[in-house]
């Protein structure tokens, strides 16, 4: 199959769509806690929970794919999506907002990696497999690149209830170009023949499995968090945008329209970043470069955070760990693909995605949590570090050996 299928044109059009919305929320967190005078832990919380229960989701969403289809999977995701989005938009509590985000992180999960990459990694041929499947994450990326600077402008324009509800309806037209997602299935024989829990089976006993999901939690944790929390930190803590620079030259006047930028940017960076891990990981070892990827980002943040908070530092990271953000996704999922088969792709990378989620959980609640008690994002942001330099480590043993080599060795 050519490298750009209906599937995978589909794909890309569902992912950009969701996560444009879901990489946006960061931006509503100043003005709906501003409203309520609601403490900055509050809201974080339903962030926290909306991340958890994507987490949650996605093995559930990639196990009803494989069952009743990835299209019907896919509407259901999308309705519950705008669903909690609407109900949001009504919340004036945070117990409200908070049982809410349960919808939209389920949304998101029938809307996002699990079931979009399993299907485009099912109709891909062999050689184009990985490239498909970057392909498909940079569309996330793209969306991201203009999810949070629209919702920005749209808060100028109208309330954050409004800007919600607009989000819904726009979520509800994948169904429209779902009609064109019709993917052959690529499986071999032994695959079919093997049963979703003997599968299962193998994998929870495979300590590289574990290594993965392992390795995973830092990548959630520092995209939750600096999703979630980066336009508020640079917002407060970023030094002054000097009247007559550059960047007012180009219409950033203020740091809170830096912090969208800043999200944009990283959107806009991970495209190529991720477009590159696509390509490297047919020619290269996955964990090789997962456990680079991971210590570059300890790296750039690490001396993001040691050096003075300036609109000039932020415009760099926000480059630097750009390049970076979802380059882990293609690498991690073909990882999959390539050990445990394509037939249950969507439910093992779903398992393996839930720590992901796990982490950003804990890092987007964590931000809020200790900025209330400390006043400051500093702790939180040098865990994330941590964390990071621990997923560099752990990738290193994971035997990246297909399960049909490793059952005839």
């Amino acid at each position: 199959m050519p490298l750009f299928s209906p599937v995978l044109i589909v794909g890309c059009v569902i992912i950009m769509i969701s996560f444009a919305i879901r990489a946006s929320f960061g931006v509503f967190q100043i003005p709906i806690a501003e409203e309520f005078g609601w403490l900055r832990a509050e809201f974080s919380l339903a962030i926290a929970i909306q991340n958890l229960a994507w987490g949650i989701g996605q093995p559930l969403f990639g196990a009803m794919a494989e069952k009743i289809g990835d299209r019907k999977a896919i509407i259901f995701g999308a309705v519950i999506y705008a669903l909690g989005l609407v109900l949001s938009a009504g919340a004036d509590t945070p117990v409200a907002l908070q049982g809410y985000a349960w919808l939209v992180g389920f949304g998101i999960a029938g809307t996002g990696f699990g079931v979009i990459l399993a299907v485009v990694g099912r109709a891909a041929s062999d050689d184009n497999r990985s490239m498909s499947l970057a392909v498909v994450t940079a569309a996330g990326s793209a969306g991201q690149i203009f999810g949070a600077p629209v919702a920005e402008w749209m808060l100028g324009a109208m309330s954050w209830q409004m800007v919600f509800t607009v989000f819904a309806g726009v979520i509800l037209c994948v169904i429209l170009v779902l009609p064109f997602m019709r993917a052959p299935v690529q499986i071999d024989r032994n695959e079919l023949e093997e049963s979703l829990g003997r599968i299962l089976i193998r994998a929870f006993r495979d300590p590289s499995y574990t290594l993965i999901f392992l390795g995973f939690f830092s990548c959630g944790y520092q995209l939750g968090f600096i999703t979630a929390h980066f336009p508020a930190f640079v917002t407060e803590l970023c030094g002054p945008i000097f009247a007559g620079g550059v960047l007012h030259s180009i219409g950033i006047t203020t740091t809170s329209a830096l912090g969208a930028v800043a999200i944009s940017l990283i959107g806009a960076a991970n495209v190529a970043g991720t477009l590159l891990a696509g390509w490297a990981g047919k020619r290269y070892s996955k964990k090789y470069l997962l456990a680079g990827i991971y210590a570059g980002r300890t790296v750039i943040a690490a001396i993001f955070i040691l050096l003075p908070i300036t609109p000039v530092s932020v415009i760099l990271f926000s480059v630097g760990m750009g390049s970076l953000w979802l380059a882990t996704v293609p690498l991690t999922s073909g990882l999959i693909a390539h050990i445990y088969g394509l037939r249950y792709m969507g439910t093992l990378y779903g398992i393996i995605f839930f720590s992901h989620q796990l982490g950003s959980f804990l890092g987007v609640w964590l931000g809020g949590r200790m900025y209330d008690v400390y006043g400051s994002y500093t702790t939180v942001w040098w865990i994330g570090v941590a964390v990071g330099a621990f997923s560099a480590i752990v990738h290193l043993p994971v035997r990246e050996t297909a399960r049909g080599q490793m059952r005839a060795a």
